[in-house]
């Protein structure tokens, strides 16, 4: 089946997600939406996020997507529920492959979850987390400064990131965590500076990875894997930006192609 892979986020830290896809399934055709003009979600109301996430996922669904990741953890966590049986397609979000990497992770089961201010107050990952485990300790920290940071490229000086971090975590150094969950696709753009940050010595959690493996069972047990001549990956966003065009080249390793879609 020779129908593209839909991958939607708020922004540009969805590429976090497609990067791992295309690594882990290099013979599939990946579309993307990133939803520059209404980013960040994490401190719009449910009903908010929901709408521009629907829209989202209509318009994916009007290019012939055979299944559409929700790479975002605020939209995910605001309507996953709602969409997956709506539409005749998989569709499927980060947080529960992000909580089963942290349950195999943690040795202490005491696991902090950073994330944005809608998905830390919603407690997804805690959910998650104790569907399964539990006797597993979840703290939930919002990190309301992360998300513009890595929008408006601020990542490269480090002096900023540490100053980033330790406005933001300097508080959860007192918890005795083994395991962070970076639930926001746009964190893992930081990973190496919070690694750096709580001494290499927590186990830093990123979703991307065991969602392109989610993606492939799904294909797998479907049976809709392409078979044939991969196309190119499109990208497609809500408002220009070359904040994002800079980002997703330089995650990518390539000079992508983008085009800007009004909803």
């Amino acid at each position: 089946m020779n129908r593209p892979i839909g991958v939607f986020d708020s922004g540009v830290g969805g590429i976090t997600v497609v990067k791992e896809i295309i690594r882990q399934l290099p013979n599939e055709t990946i579309y993307f939406f990133g939803d520059v003009k209404n980013c960040p979600y994490g401190d719009k109301s449910q009903q908010e996020i929901l709408k521009y996430t629907e829209k989202a996922v209509k318009f994916l669904i009007s290019k012939d997507v055979k299944m559409i990741v929700l790479a975002c953890n605020t939209a995910t966590a605001a309507s996953l529920d709602y969409l997956e049986g709506k539409y005749n397609i998989p569709i499927i979000g980060v947080i529960k492959p992000g909580a089963r990497t942290a349950i195999q992770a943690t040795n202490n089961k005491k696991v902090l979850v950073l994330g944005t201010n809608f998905t830390a107050k919603s407690k997804a990952y805690t959910k998650e987390i104790h569907n399964i485990n539990k006797n597993i300790i979840v703290h939930n920290k919002a990190c309301i400064t992360f998300v513009s940071f890595v929008e408006k490229e601020n990542y490269n000086d480090k002096e900023k990131v540490f100053k980033l971090l330790n406005n933001e975590l300097l508080e959860t150094k007192n918890l005795d965590i083994d395991t962070i969950i970076l639930g926001c696709t746009h964190y893992p753009i930081l990973q190496k500076d919070i690694e750096s940050y709580y001494k290499n010595k927590i186990k830093v959690i990123s979703s991307g990875i065991e969602t392109a493996r989610e993606v492939s069972m799904i294909l797998t047990f479907l049976k809709i894997h392409n078979k044939k001549e991969k196309e190119d990956h499109k990208f497609f966003i809500s408002k220009d930006s070359n904040e994002f065009k800079k980002t997703a080249n330089k995650w990518l390793n390539e000079n992508i192609c983008i085009e800007v879609v009004e909803l």
